[in-house]
């Protein structure tokens, strides 16, 4: 008996390309996974985190330092104003100098010694300005009053810098003779005013 050939079968194959679209997909796979094993182009470094700014340290600039060693000073009895360039302290004239003398007297001591104290404390520039009473002067120490008023201001400072150790190159001496009086020069006593050296406290440091 003669066999007949098998016509084609169109559905016969079919499985095979299910095959092939698998073996495909493992293809592209396995190719992929490879892929990602590969040195690729180097990354930039990635820039460092920000460096957050340090806290604000809040300051209270409603009262100056120079508010509390006013009060201390005036508690103490002293005459002390302010100025645009600063803390004025005048020291008590009727125990610091006689008339025509540079000499502080002993019993001014205890007070400078609490003057200096609050000066240690703060690192402001120091102006001590020399005062004279409207007494002409002319004598073998002093030949008129500018001279005896700036002695007067030389003698605090060898005061505050050789007993109490404030800084000299902190200080600096003027003397204003008799032309810038506190009181009138008409009376013992308003000539005693005048006789005076003020301290001034300046706003700025000592450089």
């Amino acid at each position: 008996m003669i066999s007949r050939p098998r016509q084609n079968d169109p559905h016969r194959d079919r499985w095979m390309i299910s095959y092939l679209d698998v073996v495909t997909i493992l293809l592209i796979f396995f190719v992929a996974a490879a892929a990602k094993t590969l040195p690729g182009r180097i990354k930039p470094p990635e820039p460092p985190p920000p460096v957050a700014p340090p806290p604000l340290v809040l300051v209270d600039a409603r009262k100056p330092p120079q508010d509390d060693l006013q009060q201390t000073l005036e508690k103490a009895g002293l005459e002390v104003r302010r100025e645009r360039r600063g803390l004025v302290v005048s020291l008590p004239q009727v125990i610091l100098f006689s008339s025509g003398d540079d000499r502080i007297g002993q019993e001014a001591l205890p007070l400078i010694e609490q003057i200096a104290a609050e000066l240690r404390h703060i690192p402001n520039r120091l102006i001590l300005i020399g005062h004279a009473d409207s007494v002409p002067i002319h004598n073998r120490r002093f030949k008129n009053n500018w001279e005896l008023s700036t002695a007067r201001g030389m003698r605090l400072l060898e005061l505050l810098s050789g007993r109490y150790e404030i800084d000299e190159t902190r200080m600096s001496v003027s003397g204003d003779g008799s032309n810038r009086p506190a009181n009138t020069n008409d009376t013992p006593d308003g000539r005693a005013d005048n006789r005076r050296v003020e301290i001034v406290i300046l706003d700025e440091p000592a450089s």
